[in-house]
């Protein structure tokens, strides 16, 4: 996805440190849980909680933080999650998916839709823009790991779909259920990833100018400052121009 180093970016530049930071540990330390609950508690043995744990570990959540929240998962006093996808159109029409992980699904849900009524978005019902997207195994490499051609055959081998090598780094993209298969075999031809997850790869772009972009941003940042809210994703695309302006 073209947006997806862009927004990377973005995130990097914008700041708002301690706060940001905060928040980023607590969504991580929560997947981290769920994922224990859900299976087994060593990450060797759960795929899920493994990738959960790699997350955490390239945000820089420190190991005692990871540790307390693979505990949590055997405490009987923890709260219990449900992960729910919530779907819309933000500024500009882009399309926009929500995840959310709650133990309150209409807290969630009225915070998630009051936040895109705000900022110039609608949201839709499930499937209203799902179909734009793929789910999708994503690895990413920093450019120093090699350079494209031994990233591409280091993918083939490893069972990867398809790459797409820049500046920035390569993005290595797989089937959804060859994901922890497909990066355990380039973790041992490229070393450790940069990270390694499930995401929604969009179909289609909507281009974006500097005006759209400022207001999806917008949008986006108010989204992830909701304690529910997991991870956001949309379909945007801006010229190097307009992003050299955010």
């Amino acid at each position: 996805m073209a947006g997806h180093s862009k927004w990377a970016n973005i995130q990097h530049r914008k700041g708002r440190q301690d706060a940001v930071r905060s928040k980023l540990f607590s969504k991580l330390s929560k997947e981290i849980t769920v994922a224990a609950k859900m299976g087994d508690p060593d990450p060797e043995k759960n795929p899920r909680l493994r990738m959960a744990v790699k997350e955490a570990k390239t945000s820089s959540v420190p190991k005692d933080v990871i540790e307390r929240a693979i505990k949590k998962s055997t405490a009987n006093d923890g709260d219990e999650y449900e992960e729910i996808r919530y779907e819309g159109y933000g500024p500009s029409g882009v399309a926009v998916i929500v995840e959310a992980m709650t133990d309150n699904r209409n807290r969630t849900a009225s915070n998630v839709r009051s936040i895109f009524s705000k900022n110039g978005g609608n949201l839709g019902e499930t499937g209203s823009v799902g179909f734009m997207f793929d789910r999708k195994g994503e690895v990413f490499y920093d450019a120093k790991v090699g350079d494209s051609d031994i990233v591409m055959m280091a993918a083939i081998e490893a069972g990867a779909e398809d790459v797409e090598s820049s500046q920035d780094g390569h993005l290595i993209w797989c089937q959804d259920s060859d994901l922890n298969e497909v990066s355990n075999n380039l973790e041992a031809e490229l070393g450790e990833s940069n990270s390694t997850k499930l995401v929604w790869k969009p179909t289609n772009i909507t281009e974006l100018d500097l005006e759209g972009m400022q207001k999806l941003m917008k949008l986006v940042d108010a989204l992830e400052d909701d304690d529910d809210v997991q991870r956001v994703t949309s379909n945007f695309d801006a010229s190097d121009d307009v992003m050299s302006q955010l």
